[in-house]
């Protein structure tokens, strides 16, 4: 039997799915966002609706970001297993930036961690941090650098990059960021 209130969860999820398919679409059509009232519009649901599931449109971009984040995350597992700690970390570095270029979703979740850091930005720190101890045990990066560091740097070379899509600046930018982090002590 349903119940009103089982009713009204499914017309909510709904409503959520609606505003993120309308936020993907116009993403991919216009490579930006509109505002949460003309979101709705296009979503077929009310203003108010909007609002109550997403506060700003970096909240709907966040959402949107989640599953990128989860595949991200996988690949910086994969990055982090390679033997040599090194290699990973500029694996995982180049897999972040171009990750959060493909999906503006990514880049807002790891640019803000308002109210703390979420369960899936919590883990990719809990798997770069575990990558940062190998490779300074292995003398291959700045002791001095931590995993917040780590973020910083890469969120300020994605956001530097946001307006290009050409392989040899990106290309370049990770390269310059990889080597900036390496122990050139040793």
């Amino acid at each position: 039997m349903t119940t009103a209130r089982s009713a009204l969860r499914a017309d909510a999820a709904r409503n959520r799915a609606a505003l993120l398919k309308a936020a993907r679409l116009a993403l991919e059509a216009e490579g930006s966002l509109p505002p949460l009232a003309a979101l709705a519009r296009r979503a077929g649901v009310g203003v108010g609706t909007a609002y109550r599931h997403f506060q700003t449109v970096e909240a709907v971009l966040a959402a949107l970001g989640e599953e990128g984040l989860r595949t991200l995350i996988a690949t910086v597992r994969s990055a982090a297993a390679l033997p040599d700690p090194a290699q990973g970390l500029a694996a995982a570095v180049d897999s972040v930036v171009r990750g959060a270029l493909d999906d503006p979703g990514i880049a807002t979740i790891l640019e803000g961690d308002e109210g703390g850091p979420s369960p899936l930005t919590a883990e990719l720190s809990d798997i770069v941090d575990n990558l940062l101890v190998r490779a300074r045990a292995a003398g291959a990066v700045r002791s001095e650098l931590g995993t917040e560091d780590i973020r910083r740097l890469v969120t300020g070379v994605i956001h530097a990059l946001r307006n290009t899509r050409e392989e040899s600046t990106v290309a370049i930018y990770v390269r310059v960021l990889v080597d900036g982090i390496r122990d050139s002590s040793r």
